[in-house]
């Protein structure tokens, strides 16, 4: 297993060097500059700020000294603000993990719960109605989904305010956070345990008198658990940074705003930080998922 990890890590080096490469160049091939768009702004002014910048020099020196200093940890300041380009994602990190953090725990019990009693009842009612609603919440889009919940619990009944800064309310963003990963879990779940119900060894233990409990949760459920886990390391890295568009229905000000705001902007410097710093996450959470693999199912081997 460690040397599936080292060399993991070494591919995962490589990606985000790549993720890097591809972001950098694709932005200066876009016409403009992020300081375009600035009102009255003189040409000296201009050519100082890109001096300041180096976006003076040619892009292939601007992307090596970008490198060198993420490589020491600097991620540098933003173009429009001039602020700490690392504070900035830590403080806007914290509000979408937070948010992420509860959306993820949420789809993931009501996903294995849904799918557990979807394939006990399989083609009775129960089944019916969690596969009403999983269909339901799969092709509704997430900003459809939003801004009903916006409209009906906000505007309408009133019973949660739009947005307070000083005391936010998270559980419609929850919500709408978790409603189709929840969903997706539990289709996925009712499939792997329908398959692992239909195993011989969960004949076997029900033929040794095991009780229908310890025969779902302890050998059915454990091995149903194996494609969960495999959604469930890109479903964190997406959720944790929240949803762009939920973030902006609800006006968060997480991660995900931030981005936008950062494109809108041609806020370079933000958008490369934000970029690597999804891109690592995505990869941290595809490596935690495949080492899981190995503490559900010791039987799996990592080379």
């Amino acid at each position: 297993m460690t040397k599936y990890i080292v060399k993991r890590i070494i591919l995962a080096i490589f990606s985000i060097l790549i993720v890097c490469a591809i972001t950098f160049f694709a932005m200066e091939a876009i016409p403009g500059g992020p300081f375009n768009s600035e009102k009255a702004i003189s040409k000296e002014v201009q050519e100082v700020l890109n001096k300041r910048y180096n976006l003076d020099k040619p892009v292939g020196e601007q992307f090596l000294i970008y490198m060198k200093n993420v490589l020491h940890g600097d991620f540098g300041v933003s173009l429009k603000t001039g602020r700490p380009i690392e504070k900035t994602i830590m403080r806007c990190f914290a509000v979408s993990a937070r948010i992420g953090g509860i959306a993820a725990i949420v789809a993931v019990i009501i996903g294995v719960i849904l799918g557990s009693l979807a394939a006990l009842y399989r083609n009775k009612w129960p089944d019916r109605v969690i596969i009403f609603f999983t269909t339901l919440f799969t092709a509704m889009p997430s900003f459809v989904f939003a801004t009903f919940l916006l409209l009906v619990f906000c505007i309408q009944l009133k019973i949660f305010p739009v947005w307070n800064v000083k005391s936010p309310n998270y559980f419609l963003p929850v919500i709408a956070l978790a409603a189709y990963p929840s969903a997706y879990i539990t289709r996925l779940t009712k499939t792997s345990m329908l398959d692992s119900l239909g195993q011989d060894y969960i004949r076997t233990a029900k033929a040794k008198g095991c009780r229908t409990a310890m025969v779902i949760f302890k050998h059915a459920l454990r091995n149903a658990l194996i494609p969960v886990i495999t959604y469930i390391g890109p479903m964190l890295a997406s959720i944790l940074t929240g949803s762009l568009v939920i973030e902006n229905i609800f006006t968060i000000g997480g991660l995900g705003q931030q981005f936008v705001n950062a494109i809108t902007n041609e806020d370079y410097t933000m958008i490369m930080a934000t970029t690597i710093f999804l891109a690592v996450l995505m990869i941290l959470m595809n490596l935690l998922s495949d080492i899981l693999y190995k503490i559900v199912d010791p039987r799996i081997t990592l080379e």
